[in-house]
C-alpha cells in the first residue's frame, strides 16, 4: 500500500465516527485505531474533590498563603528565571556565593540553578545587600519563585 492511500485512510478515520479500521491489500495489512482523548476526564476527576470539600478547608488553605506573602521583606526580589534545583555554592565543598548581610554588585553570582544537567549561574540584577535567602540549598525551584531579597 502506498503512502498516499495510507494518508487518505488516516484522514478518513480521523474525520469520521469510526474508531477502528483494518485493511488488507495483497500481503500487506494496515490497522488504524482512533483513541478518545483522556484529558477532559482527568479534569473532571480533579474538579470533583474540590467541590465536595467542606467550606472551611479553602479558607484554612488560603490563610497560610496570605501569611507567606508578607514574610518577604521590603527590597528587590531576585526570582528564579527557570525551573530546576537551587544550589548556593559552585560545588558541594565550596563556600556559598553569598551570605545574608553581604554586599553584592550588579552581575555578581548569587547561586546556581541546575536544569537538565546544565548549571546556570544566576547573577544579581541590582546592587545592594543580601537581606534574605528564601530557598534552601538543594531545593527544587519553580519559574518566578523568589530566591533572594536585596536591600
Amino acid at each position: 500500500m502506498d503512502l498516499r492511500k495510507l494518508k487518505t485512510l488516516i484522514d478518513l478515520v480521523a474525520e469520521s465516527d469510526i474508531s477502528e479500521l483494518e485493511v488488507t491489500e495483497g500481503d500487506g495489512k494496515v490497522r488504524i485505531v482512533k483513541s478518545a482523548p483522556a484529558a477532559p476526564q482527568q479534569m473532571v476527576y480533579a474538579a470533583a474533590p474540590v467541590g465536595t470539600a467542606p467550606a472551611a478547608a479553602p479558607v484554612a488553605a488560603a490563610a497560610p498563603a496570605a501569611e507567606e506573602t508578607p514574610a518577604v521583606p521590603n527590597g528587590h526580589v531576585v526570582t528564579a528565571p527557570m525551573v530546576g534545583t537551587f544550589y548556593r555554592a559552585p560545588n558541594p565543598g565550596a563556600a556559598p556565593f553569598v551570605e545574608v548581610g553581604q554586599s553584592v554588585a550588579e552581575g555578581d553570582a548569587l547561586c546556581i540553578i541546575e536544569a537538565m544537567k546544565l548549571l546556570n549561574e544566576i547573577e544579581a540584577d541590582k546592587a545592594g545587600v543580601i537581606k534574605e535567602i528564601l530557598v534552601e540549598n538543594g531545593a527544587p525551584v519553580e519559574y518566578g519563585q523568589p530566591l533572594f531579597v536585596i536591600g
